[in-house]
């Protein structure tokens, strides 16, 4: 008998940890752009700078989605889709 663990598929690990490199490149990109468009001159550091920051924000804002998706997964899973009646004697 197989042991039952609360981690969710390995599928679905992998493809949030795709998302996640994807909304840090979206992320960056709009960073970069933002300054870009606004910076007239030498501004390398300051679009650099801003890149990495959208870069983080962008990660971290779908880390987190991922994260609450991958627990609500497994707890559908785990229940069954069943509605559990907390106030029922």
């Amino acid at each position: 008998m197989a042991e039952r663990t609360a981690a969710p598929p390995r599928g679905a690990r992998w493809l949030a940890f795709a998302s996640i490199l994807v909304g840090g490149l979206c992320g960056g990109l709009i960073g970069f752009a933002y300054i870009d468009l606004q910076c007239e001159g030498s501004c390398g550091l300051w679009t650099g700078l801003s890149a990495l920051i959208g870069a983080v924000a962008g990660a971290m804002g779908l880390a987190v989605v991922a994260v609450l998706t991958l627990r609500a997964m497994e707890e559908w899973r785990m229940f069954g889709g069943r509605r559990q009646d907390r106030h029922r004697r």
